[in-house]
Protein backbone atom coordinates (compact mmCIF):
# COMPACT_ATOMS: atom_id res chain seq x y z
CA UNK A 1 0.00 0.00 0.00
CA UNK A 2 0.81 3.25 -0.43
CA UNK A 3 0.93 6.56 2.17
CA UNK A 4 0.37 9.91 0.73
CA UNK A 5 1.07 11.51 4.21
CA UNK A 6 0.44 15.34 4.95
CA UNK A 7 -0.39 17.90 7.22
CA UNK A 8 -2.34 21.23 7.70
CA UNK A 9 -0.81 23.13 10.66
CA UNK A 10 0.84 19.83 12.28
CA UNK A 11 4.25 18.71 11.14
CA UNK A 12 3.89 14.77 9.96
CA UNK A 13 6.79 13.59 12.53
CA UNK A 14 8.24 10.04 11.85
CA UNK A 15 7.16 9.12 15.06
CA UNK A 16 3.40 10.26 13.58
CA UNK A 17 4.28 8.51 10.05
CA UNK A 18 5.05 5.30 11.42
CA UNK A 19 2.49 4.90 13.88
CA UNK A 20 0.08 5.56 10.78
CA UNK A 21 1.99 3.38 8.50
CA UNK A 22 1.60 0.47 11.46
CA UNK A 23 -2.14 1.15 11.88
CA UNK A 24 -3.59 1.61 8.91
CA UNK A 25 -0.78 -1.09 7.58
CA UNK A 26 -3.49 -3.78 9.37
CA UNK A 27 -5.68 -2.68 6.32
CA UNK A 28 -3.25 -4.86 3.74
CA UNK A 29 -4.94 -8.26 4.31
CA UNK A 30 -8.33 -5.81 2.20
CA UNK A 31 -5.87 -4.13 -0.16
CA UNK A 32 -3.25 -4.97 -3.61
CA UNK A 33 0.05 -3.75 -2.99
CA UNK A 34 -0.76 -0.59 -5.50
CA UNK A 35 -3.70 0.54 -3.58
CA UNK A 36 -3.01 4.62 -2.26
CA UNK A 37 -3.86 5.63 0.97
CA UNK A 38 -4.28 9.21 1.17
CA UNK A 39 -4.09 10.81 4.83
CA UNK A 40 -4.32 14.08 6.04
CA UNK A 41 -3.90 15.39 9.37
CA UNK A 42 -4.86 18.74 10.93
CA UNK A 43 -5.06 20.72 14.48
CA UNK A 44 -7.68 23.17 14.76
CA UNK A 45 -8.20 24.71 18.41
CA UNK A 46 -6.66 21.76 20.10
CA UNK A 47 -8.12 19.40 17.98
CA UNK A 48 -6.09 16.82 16.43
CA UNK A 49 -7.95 15.57 13.55
CA UNK A 50 -6.98 12.59 10.58
CA UNK A 51 -8.91 11.79 7.23
CA UNK A 52 -8.22 8.72 5.89
CA UNK A 53 -9.36 7.95 1.74
CA UNK A 54 -9.10 4.71 0.03
CA UNK A 55 -10.19 4.99 -3.85
CA UNK A 56 -11.19 1.75 -4.76
CA UNK A 57 -13.14 0.90 -8.03
CA UNK A 58 -16.44 2.40 -8.52
CA UNK A 59 -15.79 4.10 -4.63
CA UNK A 60 -14.40 5.70 -2.01
CA UNK A 61 -13.92 4.36 1.60
CA UNK A 62 -13.40 7.27 3.92
CA UNK A 63 -13.29 8.11 7.30
CA UNK A 64 -12.80 11.33 9.59
CA UNK A 65 -11.82 10.89 13.09
CA UNK A 66 -11.25 13.69 15.29
CA UNK A 67 -10.12 13.81 19.44
CA UNK A 68 -7.61 15.45 21.48
CA UNK A 69 -4.73 12.97 20.67
CA UNK A 70 -3.27 12.48 16.92
CA UNK A 71 -2.57 8.65 17.83
CA UNK A 72 -5.95 8.30 19.74
CA UNK A 73 -7.68 9.83 16.27
CA UNK A 74 -5.51 7.21 14.35
CA UNK A 75 -6.73 4.47 16.43
CA UNK A 76 -10.48 5.39 15.93
CA UNK A 77 -10.17 5.95 12.08
CA UNK A 78 -8.72 2.07 11.56
CA UNK A 79 -11.46 0.87 13.45
CA UNK A 80 -14.31 2.76 11.36
CA UNK A 81 -12.16 1.74 8.50
CA UNK A 82 -12.28 -1.86 8.89
CA UNK A 83 -16.22 -1.46 9.30
CA UNK A 84 -16.87 -0.09 6.40
CA UNK A 85 -14.73 -2.85 5.04
CA UNK A 86 -17.02 -5.08 6.15
CA UNK A 87 -19.75 -3.67 5.02
CA UNK A 88 -18.40 -3.24 2.10
CA UNK A 89 -17.31 -6.61 1.76
CA UNK A 90 -21.14 -7.79 2.46
CA UNK A 91 -22.28 -5.31 -0.37
CA UNK A 92 -20.00 -7.29 -2.92
CA UNK A 93 -20.72 -11.12 -2.17
CA UNK A 94 -24.51 -10.23 -1.97
CA UNK A 95 -23.85 -8.50 -5.60
CA UNK A 96 -21.62 -11.60 -6.80
CA UNK A 97 -24.54 -14.12 -5.31
CA UNK A 98 -27.44 -12.30 -7.22
CA UNK A 99 -25.02 -13.19 -10.43
CA UNK A 100 -23.37 -16.15 -10.45
CA UNK A 101 -20.80 -14.87 -13.57
CA UNK A 102 -20.62 -11.40 -11.37
CA UNK A 103 -16.76 -11.06 -11.20
CA UNK A 104 -14.93 -9.34 -8.02
CA UNK A 105 -14.03 -5.54 -9.32
CA UNK A 106 -10.70 -5.38 -10.76
CA UNK A 107 -9.81 -2.65 -8.19
CA UNK A 108 -7.78 -2.15 -4.98
CA UNK A 109 -9.91 -4.86 -2.69
CA UNK A 110 -7.98 -8.24 -2.66
CA UNK A 111 -9.73 -11.50 -4.02
CA UNK A 112 -8.99 -13.17 -1.28
CA UNK A 113 -10.80 -10.60 0.97
CA UNK A 114 -14.01 -11.04 -1.02
CA UNK A 115 -14.02 -15.19 -1.19
CA UNK A 116 -12.82 -15.79 2.52
CA UNK A 117 -15.48 -16.93 5.19
CA UNK A 118 -14.69 -14.72 7.82
CA UNK A 119 -17.81 -14.46 10.69
CA UNK A 120 -19.11 -11.09 9.56
CA UNK A 121 -21.98 -10.17 12.83
CA UNK A 122 -25.03 -8.90 11.62
CA UNK A 123 -24.49 -5.95 13.01
CA UNK A 124 -22.77 -5.23 9.89
CA UNK A 125 -25.71 -5.62 7.49
CA UNK A 126 -27.20 -2.68 6.17
CA UNK A 127 -30.77 -2.61 6.94
CA UNK A 128 -33.62 -0.41 6.03
CA UNK A 129 -35.77 -0.09 9.12
CA UNK A 130 -38.23 2.16 7.73
CA UNK A 131 -39.58 3.88 4.64
CA UNK A 132 -40.95 7.40 4.62
CA UNK A 133 -42.92 8.95 1.56
CA UNK A 134 -43.78 12.37 1.52
CA UNK A 135 -44.95 15.03 -1.41
CA UNK A 136 -42.25 17.35 -2.55
CA UNK A 137 -42.89 21.27 -3.45
CA UNK A 138 -40.58 23.19 -5.25
CA UNK A 139 -38.52 25.47 -3.16
CA UNK A 140 -35.54 27.62 -3.29
CA UNK A 141 -32.29 26.20 -1.28
CA UNK A 142 -32.59 29.25 1.54
CA UNK A 143 -36.48 28.14 1.90
CA UNK A 144 -35.15 24.20 2.16
CA UNK A 145 -32.36 24.87 5.35
CA UNK A 146 -35.14 26.87 7.18
CA UNK A 147 -37.22 24.16 6.51
CA UNK A 148 -34.44 21.43 7.36
CA UNK A 149 -34.16 23.87 11.08
CA UNK A 150 -37.69 24.06 11.48
CA UNK A 151 -38.25 19.84 11.42
CA UNK A 152 -34.95 19.74 13.78
CA UNK A 153 -33.20 17.14 10.91
CA UNK A 154 -29.65 17.01 9.59
CA UNK A 155 -30.67 16.67 6.00
CA UNK A 156 -33.39 17.46 4.04
CA UNK A 157 -34.68 16.61 0.32
CA UNK A 158 -36.47 19.09 -1.84
CA UNK A 159 -36.83 19.68 -5.57
CA UNK A 160 -34.86 22.81 -6.26
CA UNK A 161 -37.23 25.84 -7.58
CA UNK A 162 -34.42 26.88 -10.31
CA UNK A 163 -33.25 23.86 -11.51
CA UNK A 164 -36.15 21.28 -11.08
CA UNK A 165 -34.14 18.62 -9.97
CA UNK A 166 -34.04 17.02 -6.34
CA UNK A 167 -31.38 18.30 -4.15
CA UNK A 168 -30.85 17.71 -0.71
CA UNK A 169 -29.46 20.46 1.93
CA UNK A 170 -27.67 19.57 4.89
CA UNK A 171 -25.80 20.72 8.06
CA UNK A 172 -22.31 20.39 8.26
CA UNK A 173 -20.03 19.97 11.57
CA UNK A 174 -19.03 23.06 11.59
CA UNK A 175 -22.54 24.51 11.63
CA UNK A 176 -23.01 26.39 8.15
CA UNK A 177 -25.02 24.00 5.38
CA UNK A 178 -24.58 22.23 2.16
CA UNK A 179 -26.08 21.74 -1.01
CA UNK A 180 -26.10 18.45 -2.84
CA UNK A 181 -27.03 18.42 -6.76
CA UNK A 182 -27.38 15.77 -9.29
CA UNK A 183 -24.40 15.60 -11.73
CA UNK A 184 -25.61 13.08 -14.54
CA UNK A 185 -22.43 11.74 -16.68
Amino acid sequence: MNFIISGKNIEVTPGLKEAIEQKLGKLERYFTPETEIIVTLSVEKGRQKIEVTIPVKGSIIRSEQTSSDMYVSIDLVEEVIERQLRKYKNKLVAKSQGHPTAAVPSGSIKKEFIESDDESSDDDEIRIVRTKKFGIKPMFPEDACIQMELLGHSFFVFSNAETDEVNVVYKRKDGSFGLIEPEFS
